[in-house]
């Protein structure tokens, strides 16, 4: 990685999600988004000799900087692929129900939203392609020249929680049927001639994009996933720390959270051991926002919220 994107892309709470962490030296954490590893490099500080960091990504450029920031580190495991694949890779690593600490800081990295090739920002031209992994699935372009209007509008208001979904899936289809759709800017502008009105605070293309891009990288999917998997792969005490940036991830971690620390809903009345009430997490002080400070230095911080949990037993 060179030093122009160490400087580019800052890390999202990372004292807080470290601190979080509650690091051992001889533990075994796993940072299911390596990013440009802010809080990777982090956590390794923090690592003794016999300490164990797993990273996950499923950008093969960011597993790319983690060979050559960390290669030399015996202590650091990559992975390419999704943290969908936690359980699995727990299980291949023998480290199932032996881990301490898992950090999920979701979304898109900054290298990512700023390379105009990856398709991700409508600020810049660049490829329709939004993918992740550029190794594998559809590209946003391949999907929106083939998928009907009915998907196109439930993707756009599923995941953008956009109010004039039908409206601009309805342009796309006609767009497509003359000129196809390539490129970030033509995308971009199709949306702005189609939207009524416009908000100063926000370009009118920003719940699109954002819907595409999780639908193509099934990010919400993967997110419910990994949350499940949680509960096989950390042990007693250890912790799960989600840095979200936007209202369906909160949601759904937020939703994962509270149900797993309630414990099972029993009807009332029903003979059982008190032990079996309880719940699998416990939740570890209030939802965590960035400082004044860090938002000042870096505006994508604007929208983060950090939640913690705790195994317990």
């Amino acid at each position: 990685m060179t030093e122009s994107e160490r400087q580019e892309h800052m890390p999202v709470l990372r004292e807080e999600a470290v601190r979080a962490l509650n690091i051992k030296p001889d533990g075994i954490y796993v940072d299911g988004t390596f990013g440009r590893g802010g809080h990777s490099g982090e956590i390794l500080r923090r690592l003794g000799r016999g300490g164990r960091l797993i990273v996950f990504d499923k950008d093969e450029v960011a597993l790319k900087a983690a060979r050559t920031q960390f290669g030399d580190d015996p202590r650091l495991h990559p992975v390419h692929g999704s943290f969908a694949r936690l359980a699995e890779v727990a299980q291949e690593l023998g480290v199932a129900g032996r881990v301490d600490g898992l950090l999920l800081d979701l979304g898109v990295s900054s290298p990512q939203l700023d390379r105009p090739e990856r398709g991700f920002s409508f600020m810049q031209e660049g490829p329709l392609d939004m993918r992740m992994d550029r190794s594998t699935g559809q590209t946003a372009a391949e999907w929106l020249a083939t998928a009907k209007e009915e998907e196109i509008a439930q993707v756009i208001r599923d995941y953008g929680e956009e109010r004039f979904a039908r409206r601009i899936a309805r342009a796309i289809v006609r767009e497509r049927a003359s000129v196809p759709l390539h490129s970030t800017r033509q995308l971009a502008a199709l949306i702005e001639r189609t939207v009524p009105g416009r908000d100063p605070h926000k370009h009118p293309a920003t719940r699109t994009f954002q819907a595409i891009r999780i639908f193509i990288n099934q990010e919400l999917e993967d997110l419910r996933q990994v949350l499940a998997q949680s509960l096989e792969v950390l042990r007693s005490g250890g912790r799960l720390v989600v840095i979200s940036f936007h209202s369906l991830e909160d949601r759904i971690v937020k939703r994962f959270m509270r149900e797993q620390a309630r414990g099972p809903r029993l009807p009332k009345g029903v003979p059982v051991q008190h032990e079996r009430l309880r719940g699998r997490l416990r939740l570890i002080g209030k939802a965590v926002r960035a400082s004044e400070e860090e938002v000042a230095a870096n505006p994508r911080a604007r929208s983060a919220v950090m939640r913690v949990a705790e195994v317990t037993g």
